[in-house]
């Protein structure tokens, strides 16, 4: 029998643990650097993580910049994470992945077929592997998972039938865009008349995604590159102490282009009991305008709606 590792033995923290998600979005090199430097020396952020999950087009543009923003964040008191791709769709990609492993980082699998290259290491599952039952969770957790990143779809009662008295960490997205798909084609390349093979990396024009609207003008979804997310930020603070109480143990912000350092000092109140939900949300407005809210998968509606203090 195999021993435990030391983070398998670690329970769920008393305390609640404010996370940074990947980054989605294809910033130039020097920006996204600089970005991750201003989380490490200012923002109240417990883990990052790092890596691409979008696109395997995008990875050597910051793959110079890694080590130096790894160190950083670490130097700063920071979990770092390696997130890995949604789709794995190559023997290259599988190689990276198993670079990455060897190397030492913690890493988020976000494909099944990162799983083989994990080798028995304790590891995240990420959000997009579809994690909607206590059978997956127990499996996972059988296989060395450590930390589950639920889904964004999930609503509070299947969440909860997970997070309650579970033997594993899990996390909830609870801002940002949320991420509802991948796919092989680019959507982006598309909308400039391109193909996704010779994209020119036209993904990178829009720091925060590409909005797409309905048929009679509404804004409705957001294209980045292969992935296809939500207009509107998903918003949970009315929602976060019955998280905790639930057992969720760790809240994700998903980057996006506002100032993350003054949205984690919100959320970090808020956990904290620092300040009412109301008024983080009064607040995040004010740093978010003019993108909606939403919060309908958690309230067990469609995911675009917004429903007044939460669950």
């Amino acid at each position: 029998m195999k021993k435990k590792t030391a983070h398998q033995k670690k329970k769920v923290p008393a305390q609640s643990r404010l996370t940074l998600g990947p980054l989605f979005f294809h910033w130039p090199a020097e920006k996204r650097r600089d970005f991750y430097f201003r989380i490490a020396d200012e923002a109240d952020i417990d883990c990052v993580y790092l890596g691409e999950v979008v696109c395997s087009k995008r990875e050597p543009f910051f793959e110079d910049f890694l080590p130096l923003v790894a160190d950083r964040l670490r130097a700063a008191g920071k979990d770092i994470v390696l997130s890995t791709l949604a789709l794995v769709t190559s023997e290259r990609e599988m190689a990276a992945i198993k670079e990455h492993v060897e190397a030492g980082f913690l890493i988020e699998a976000n494909d099944v077929a990162c799983l083989q290259a994990l080798d028995g290491r304790p590891h995240i599952i990420g959000p997009f592997i579809n994690v909607f039952n206590k059978s997956t969770r127990d499996y996972l957790v059988r296989n060395h998972a450590v930390r589950i990143v639920l889904p964004v779809e999930m609503s509070a009662s299947a969440i909860g039938d997970i997070a309650e008295k579970s033997r594993v960490e899990t996390e909830i997205m609870v801002f940002g865009r949320q991420p509802l798909s991948v796919a092989m084609r680019c959507y982006h390349a598309r909308s400039h008349g391109l193909n996704k093979d010779s994209c020119q990396f036209v993904c990178g024009l829009d720091a925060d995604g590409l909005s797409t609207d309905t048929l009679d003008g509404q804004p409705i979804l957001t294209v980045n590159g292969t992935q296809t997310m939500s207009h509107g930020y998903v918003v949970l603070l009315d929602e976060l102490a019955r998280l905790q109480k639930m057992g969720v143990s760790h809240f994700r912000l998903s980057p996006q282009n506002v100032d993350m350092v003054k949205i984690a000092r919100l959320y970090r109140d808020a956990l904290n009991k620092k300040c009412a939900a109301d008024e983080a949300l009064a607040a995040l407005k004010t740093l978010t305008a003019p993108v909606p809210f939403v919060n309908g998968f958690i309230n067990a509606r469609e995911g675009l709606a917004w429903v007044e203090g939460g669950m």
